[in-house]
C-alpha cells in the first residue's frame, strides 16, 4: 500500500511518501512561513526528488484534527484536490492519535498535548497493548491543570509531547512520574502518520465528496474539517 501522508494541524508543515515496508520521502518544516505557501511545494518536492509516480499512489491519508482551524483546512484541501485528480481515496488520521504514535511500544502512559489557549490543550492518554497504540482517556479539550491531575491519578510513568509542552513546561516539570520526549519526538510528523494508517482498515478511507468528520465526532465537508475548538 502506497501513502501520500500530510499534516498541517500545529505549527510545523509535513508531507511524506511510504510503502508497507519503509518511509520512502518526507519533508518537514517548522520556520516563519504559512502552510498554503509550503504544503503543495513540499509534496511536489519529496515527489520530484524522490522520482516516485504520484499515479501509484493508493491513499492520501491526512490528519483530521484537532489542531489549527485554518491548518487543517488546508491540508484537507490538499488532500482533497489530490484525491479528485488522481481518483484515490483519503483515511483521516486522529492529529493527537498520529502525535502519540511517535512514541512506541514503551509501558509508559503516553500524554500528546496542542496548546489550544486560554490555559487548555487538546489531549488524550495512550498506551500500548499487545503492540497497538490503545487510548485509554478519550481525546478532549482540558485544562492543563486537569491533564496533570489525571497523569498524577495514573501513578505510572506519563510522557508528555506536543506544542503544549514548551507553553506549560513549567507545570509539567518537577513531577517525579513525569518525563518530556525529546525535540525529534515532540511534534506531528507526516511520516508517523502515514505509518499508523497501516494499522487502519480500508474501509476508513472516504472518497473526497464524502461528509469526513474530526476527532470531536462534529461532521463537515472535507474542505472544512472542524477541531474540537477553532484556534
Amino acid at each position: 500500500m502506497k501513502i501520500l501522508a500530510i499534516d498541517s494541524s500545529g505549527n510545523a508543515v509535513s508531507a511524506a511518501i511510504a510503502d508497507e515496508e519503509k518511509i520512502i520521502a518526507e519533508y518537514f518544516l517548522n520556520f516563519k512561513m504559512t502552510h498554503s505557501q509550503t504544503l503543495m511545494p513540499s509534496i511536489d518536492e519529496i515527489v520530484k526528488t524522490s522520482g516516485f509516480d504520484i499515479k501509484t499512489l493508493d491513499y492520501i491519508a491526512c490528519t483530521q484534527g484537532p489542531g489549527s482551524f485554518t491548518g487543517l483546512r488546508i491540508g484537507a484541501a490538499a488532500a482533497k484536490g489530490l484525491a479528485h485528480g488522481l481518483k484515490i481515496k483519503i483515511i483521516g488520521v486522529p492529529t493527537l492519535e498520529a502525535l502519540a504514535y511517535n512514541i512506541f511500544e514503551t509501558d509508559k502512559i503516553i500524554c500528546p498535548i496542542m496548546d489550544a489557549r486560554r490555559s487548555q490543550v487538546y489531549n488524550a492518554f495512550y498506551e500500548f497493548k499487545d503492540g497497538k497504540l490503545t487510548e485509554i482517556h478519550k481525546q478532549d479539550t482540558r485544562s492543563i491543570d486537569e491533564v496533570i491531575s489525571i497523569a498524577e491519578e495514573s501513578g505510572r510513568k506519563v510522557v508528555f509531547l506536543g506544542d503544549g509542552v514548551p507553553v506549560y513546561r513549567e507545570k509539567i516539570e518537577g513531577h517525579e512520574n513525569f518525563i518530556i520526549a525529546p525535540q525529534h519526538y515532540n511534534m506531528q510528523k507526516a511520516s508517523t502518520v502515514a505509518r499508523l494508517v497501516n494499522d487502519l482498515k480500508a474501509h476508513d478511507a472516504l472518497d473526497y465528496t464524502t461528509v469526513f468528520c474530526s476527532t470531536a465526532s462534529e461532521c463537515a465537508p472535507l474542505q472544512y474539517i472542524v477541531p474540537y475548538s477553532a484556534t
